[in-house]
C-alpha cells in the first residue's frame, strides 16, 4: 500500500495524522477559559453545570389541531422547548387553497393560513410559559406577528416572550430556495424585524442564521462555518447601515448548526465558529460581551439518515448529539431514526428526545465545560478549521460580501461541488456508509410509516372560506393598504404586519401585498 493511500481526511479534506502530540498544540498566549473572549471552550463559565442545553423535538404536521396533539405529546416527555415546522406553501407564502399549494398542504409541516391556525395550534399552551423556535425564512416576519397576536390574546408580557425565528434568506438564496422577494427587499424586512423585535421583544432571537441547511445541501463543516459567518457579517451590516446599535441587536442573534457523524470535526467546527464569530463582531464594534457570543441551536444531519437499516440511524443520531454537546450548543434537535422513510412517529421522537436525556443525565459529558479542551488533536483541528474558514470569508469578502457572492454564484458553486465530490466518494466505497454501500442487508424496512394524504388541503380551504364570511373585509382591505403604503415608504412593516394579522388577513394575502410592492426574486 502506498503512503497516500493511508492518509486520511476529515470530511472537509482536512489531513489527520496518525498521532498528535504537543507540538501540534499552539495555544493562546493567555489560556482560554470558558464564558471569556473569545469563547472557543463555550460561551458560559460553568456551561452545562449551571443549565442544560434546551432540548427541542422539531414537529409540525397536517394541521394546526393535529400539530397541538404532538406538541402536548413532546411537552409531557420532557422537551424543554417547541420548535415548529411548516409546511412548503406557508413557507412560500402561499394560502392553502392557492392552486400552487396543491398536493404540498400540511406534508413536510404544519398549514398556518391564519391567526384563526395559530390559536389551534398552541391551544392550552401558555406562550409566556414556554421557548419556541420557528423554522421560517421568507414569511417570518408574518409568522412572528401571528406569534404575538396569540401572545397578546392570552394576556402575556411581551417583554416575557422567549423563543427564535429563523429568518435566514440569504441562505434560502445560497442553498434551500423557499424565498419570494429579491435580496434587498429581504434584507430589509429582516432588519425590520431586529429593529422592532428590541423595542418590543426584548428576550426573541430575530434570526438564527443558518448553517444547518448550507450543510444539508452538500457543504463542508469547513463551508458551513464560512458561509454562515459571511451570512451573519452580512446581516450585521444591513443592521448597522440602518443605525441600529449592534450591542443591542447583537445580543439577540443565534445560529443554527448542523451535526454529523465525523465526531471531532464537528466538535473542532463548533469551537471554531465560537472564536470567529467573536472576534469578528468585536472587529464591527461589538464592546459589550453578550453581543459577541455565539449562542447557537443543533440539529442532527437529516442528510445522513438511511432508508436502509433504518434502526442505524439511532447510533448516528447518539454521536451527532454527542458532537453537539461536547462543542457546547444552546440547544438541539435530535431527528428520529424514522425520518429518512416519512415524517417521525411518536416512537422515534421519543427515542430522539431520550438520546439527549440519556447523554445528559448518565454519560457524564455535561460535568464539566468543554472536556476535551488540551487535546492535541482537537485544538489542533480546531485551529485548522478556523484558518481554511477564514481564507474561505475571504474569497466572499473580495466579491463584496455573502449577498455578491450569492448572486454570482460562487457560494453555490463551492457547495454543489463538495456535494459531487462526497457522493462520488460514497458511489467509489472510498466513503463508507454502513448498510448503503457497505454491510447491506436483504431485508426491508420495517419502520412504521407515517405520512399525511392530500385531504388535508380540503380541511385547510374549509377553514379558509370560513374565516372570509366571518371577518370584516373592509378593515382587511385597509389594513392591507396600510402595508402597502408602509412598504413603499422607510417606515418599519411590522407594525402594519401585526395589525393586518390581528383583523384576520390570511398570511398568503399578506405575502401578495408585498409581492406587488417588492416583485418576486427568480
Amino acid at each position: 500500500m502506498s503512503q497516500d493511500q493511508k492518509k486520511k481526511f476529515t470530511d472537509s479534506g482536512i489531513e489527520i495524522k496518525s498521532l498528535y502530540t504537543s507540538k501540534d498544540f499552539i495555544p493562546f498566549v493567555q489560556e482560554p477559559i470558558p464564558g471569556q473572549f473569545p469563547y472557543t471552550r463555550g460561551i458560559y463559565s460553568d456551561m452545562y453545570r449551571g443549565k442544560l442545553w434546551t432540548m427541542r423535538q422539531y414537529a409540525g404536521f397536517s394541521t394546526a389541531e393535529e400539530s397541538n396533539k404532538r406538541y402536548h405529546y413532546l411537552l409531557s416527555q420532557g422537551v424543554m422547548g417547541l420548535s415548529v415546522a411548516f409546511d412548503l406553501p406557508t413557507q412560500l407564502g402561499y394560502n392553502s387553497d392557492h392552486p400552487l399549494a396543491e398536493g404540498e398542504v400540511g406534508k413536510v409541516g404544519v398549514a398556518i393560513d391564519s391567526l384563526e391556525d395559530m390559536q389551534a395550534l398552541f391551544k392550552d399552551i401558555r406562550l409566556q410559559d414556554i421557548s419556541t423556535s420557528m423554522t421560517i425564512n421568507s414569511t417570518a416576519f408574518i409568522l412572528l406577528a401571528l406569534y404575538v397576536a396569540l401572545a397578546k390574546q392570552q394576556g402575556a408580557d411581551l417583554s416575557q416572550l422567549t423563543g427564535t425565528v429563523q429568518n435566514d434568506i440569504l441562505k434560502e438564496y445560497a442553498a434551500r430556495g423557499t424565498y419570494i422577494y429579491p435580496p434587498k427587499a429581504s434584507m430589509r424586512i429582516v432588519t425590520d424585524m431586529f429593529e422592532w423585535c428590541s423595542k418590543n421583544l426584548p428576550k426573541w432571537n430575530t434570526i438564527s442564521i443558518s448553517g444547518y441547511h448550507i450543510r444539508e445541501a452538500g457543504s463542508t463543516a469547513v463551508q458551513e462555518v464560512a458561509f454562515t459567518l459571511s451570512n451573519g457579517k452580512a446581516y450585521v451590516q444591513a443592521a448597522l447601515k440602518k443605525g441600529l446599535d449592534i450591542n443591542v441587536f447583537g445580543k439577540r442573534l443565534s445560529f443554527f448548526f448542523n451535526s454529523h457523524n465525523n465526531l471531532f470535526e464537528e466538535i473542532a467546527k463548533f469551537r471554531a465558529a465560537r472564536r470567529m464569530w467573536a472576534t469578528m463582531m468585536k472587529e464591527l464594534g461589538a464592546t459589550q460581551p453578550e453581543a459577541m457570543m455565539l449562542r447557537f441551536h443543533t440539529q442532527t444531519g437529516g442528510s445522513t439518515l438511511t432508508a436502509q437499516q433504518p434502526l442505524n440511524n439511532i447510533a448516528r443520531v447518539t454521536v451527532q448529539t454527542m458532537a453537539a454537546v461536547l462543542g457546547g450548543t444552546q440547544s438541539l434537535h435530535t431527528n428520529g431514526y424514522d425520518e429518512a422513510l416519512n415524517l417521525p412517529t411518536e416512537e422515534a421522537a421519543r427515542i430522539a428526545l431520550r438520546t439527549q436525556q440519556i447523554i445528559a443525565f448518565e454519560s457524564g459529558v455535561a460535568d464539566t465545560a468543554d472536556p476535551l479542551a488540551g487535546s492535541y488533536y482537537i485544538e489542533n483541528l480546531t485551529n485548522e478549521i478556523e484558518r481554511e474558514a477564514l481564507s474561505l470569508i475571504e474569497k466572499v469578502d473580495n466579491l463584496g460580501g455573502s449577498i455578491p457572492a450569492i448572486e454570482q454564484g460562487f457560494i453555490q458553486n463551492e457547495i454543489a461541488t463538495s456535494a459531487y465530490s462526497y457522493h462520488r466518494k460514497i458511489e467509489r466505497g472510498e466513503k463508507i456508509i454502513v448498510g448503503l454501500n457497505k454491510y447491506q442487508s436483504e431485508q426491508s424496512s420495517d419502520a412504521p410509516s407515517f405520512k399525511v394524504d392530500d385531504s388535508i388541503r380540503k380541511l385547510q380551504s374549509e377553514k379558509l372560506a370560513n374565516l372570509r364570511k366571518k371577518r370584516d373585509p373592509a378593515k382587511c382591505d385597509q389594513a392591507l393598504q396600510i402595508l402597502n403604503d408602509k412598504a413603499n415608504s422607510d417606515e418599519n412593516i411590522m407594525p402594519a404586519v401585526l395589525d393586518a394579522v390581528e383583523g384576520y388577513c390570511t398570511l398568503g394575502e399578506i405575502a401578495d401585498t408585498l409581492r406587488e410592492v417588492y416583485g418576486e426574486y427568480r
